[in-house]
């Protein structure tokens, strides 16, 4: 029997889900790369002139912005992945010990799913004959024993998406001369947030125009507040 030709905008396929899953994260972590390491240094720009002081804090920005990420997705995926191995072992343990009891669970799930009995009882004795294990993740707990998360892949990823946004900011403002690095930076990273707006929202299937619109003047306003505070904290002489 084939599989179904999905419609489109669907994703049928389990791994496209979860690709598109992870696109989107990286998405997201190169928006937060973007705008963090952009406010940082646009700031700085605005107390200071110096292209050093300038570097040293898009470059500090950078790196803390990377590995904070990188840490904060390894502990927040360590503990979905612990949660979804006692899960795993709970229901391995539940069928060890009485397959019987789990067995009219499956056929209960079934039917609240709105199955006749008789349909119910055919459906989970032959998913129960195939993969009992798998049968009760997937219908019970709606997850994958395949798809348990790794915390290294995802710290990882994380970092990468915000490297590589960090590094737009970073870049515009140190190449241009200096009369037009603030200008020439906060234009090219409101292009960049338009594009990772929209993006995220294909991906997501959401608006774009509000999604880009969103990230756009919420990036503008962190830019704006950073180098007003920049520039009195340069004119007042505390830095």
């Amino acid at each position: 029997m084939t599989a179904p030709e999905p419609h489109p905008g669907e994703a049928h396929d389990g791994d496209l889900a979860g690709r598109l899953n992870w696109l989107r994260a990286g998405v997201l972590g190169a928006n937060d790369g973007i705008v963090s390491t952009a406010a940082i240094v646009v700031g700085v720009a605005g107390a200071s002139t110096s292209v050093p002081a300038i570097a040293t804090a898009g470059i500090a920005a950078l790196v803390g912005g990377a590995v904070s990420m990188a840490l904060g997705e390894y502990v927040s995926v360590s503990s979905q992945k612990d949660s979804q191995r006692s899960l795993i072992e709970k229901e391995r343990s539940e069928l060890r010990e009485d397959p019987v009891a789990e067995l009219e669970e499956l056929k209960q799930l079934w039917q609240v799913r709105g199955l006749q009995r008789s349909t119910a009882e055919a459906v989970a004795a032959e998913l129960t004959e195939r993969d009992a294990l798998r049968a009760h993740l997937t219908t019970e707990l709606g997850i994958d024993e395949d798809d348990v998360v790794s915390p290294w892949h995802a710290a990882f990823a994380s970092a990468a998406a915000f490297s590589v946004g960090a590094v737009l900011p970073l870049l515009a403002i140190l190449l241009p001369p200096e009369s037009v690095r603030v200008p020439v930076t906060v234009l090219v990273v409101l292009v960049a947030l338009a594009l990772t707006g929209a993006t995220g929202a294909r991906i997501g299937g959401g608006s774009v125009p509000r999604a880009t619109v969103r990230v756009v003047v919420g990036g503008a306003l962190a830019l704006a507040a950073t180098f007003v505070i920049g520039s009195l904290l340069g004119t007042s002489g505390v830095v």
